[in-house]
């Protein structure tokens, strides 16, 4: 196994029930981040008293990172947060994410200098919700009843070796299961601040990883994670920033002005 430090990193906000079932899920790894992030956009007190509970039992560093609610600014915790790490390594997911128990595991086993990872997800449905909040349920397998996607269950270490390196970034790339160095990300400064409401964050900055000369390797057979079922996000802006993102791969931009430089030595 490698000795890379490693931090989990995932952005919350006003959803302490997900949370709990995500803090339950990486208290229960096989292998344990040495950190664990959290990077709240502005939630309420529900979701510190959570946090405050789960760092008294938590086997590693907790920590809780909070700016106040001026609607969503993702980039902009994420950025808070990951300048706050401490490891090598940082491993993201959402705030809707229940991992499966080898999941930091694959994610360094498959770390190398020059890549990121990106894996799927397997979805939990709509009508499983009641059911999983009041069991609390962090388990899944090929066969658990409220799943689809369920091929994505398998876990295979040896196939999931016969994916290679890619030097474009996949349409199949997604913000809730992928990893990267933190030495990279601070090369293209981060998260571009610019982007406003929902989306595109994550490609963007991986398609700046690109531009820098970074590969992209797919996670299939590990990296197994469940995302927990929720109403959609308004996609209201998000044409402005498919303009940044088209301009950041048409002019191969590598470092944004408006990034994570801006917490670093604070």
């Amino acid at each position: 196994m490698s000795e890379t430090s490693c931090s989990l990193v995932t952005p919350t906000y006003n959803w302490p029930e997900a949370l709990e079932l995500l803090l339950l899920s990486a208290f229960n790894q096989s292998v344990l981040p040495d950190e664990i992030i959290i990077a709240d956009d502005g939630s309420t007190g529900e979701t510190k008293k959570l946090i405050q509970a789960f760092q008294k039992k938590s086997p590693v560093p907790l920590h809780h990172i909070w700016h106040k609610d001026e609607g969503n600014q993702k980039p902009k915790i994420m950025n808070k947060a990951i300048a706050s790490a401490k490891s090598d390594y940082i491993v993201e997911i959402d705030g809707d994410i229940i991992m499966h128990k080898d999941f930091i595991k694959d994610h360094l086993s498959s770390s190398k200098k020059g890549l990121y990872l990106f894996g799927s997800r397997v979805n939990i449905t709509e009508g499983h919700l009641p059911e999983l909040f009041k069991t609390k349920r962090i388990k899944y397998n090929l066969l658990s009843k409220g799943i689809n996607k369920r091929t994505r269950t398998i876990r295979l270490p040896l196939l999931a070796g016969l994916y290679k390196p890619v030097d474009q970034r996949s349409k199949k790339l997604r913000g809730c299961n992928m990893s990267f160095w933190r030495e990279d990300f601070l090369k293209v400064n981060g998260f571009n601040e610019e982007l406003v409401g929902w989306g595109i964050d994550d490609s963007e900055m991986i398609q700046r990883l690109h531009n820098l000369g970074i590969k992209g390797k797919r996670l299939r057979y590990k990296g197994i994670v469940y995302h927990i079922y929720h109403n959609e996000q308004s996609k209201d802006h998000i044409h402005l920033n498919e303009v940044i993102e088209q301009d950041t791969t048409k002019n191969k931009v590598i470092y944004i002005n408006k990034g994570v430089d801006q917490y670093l030595n604070n």
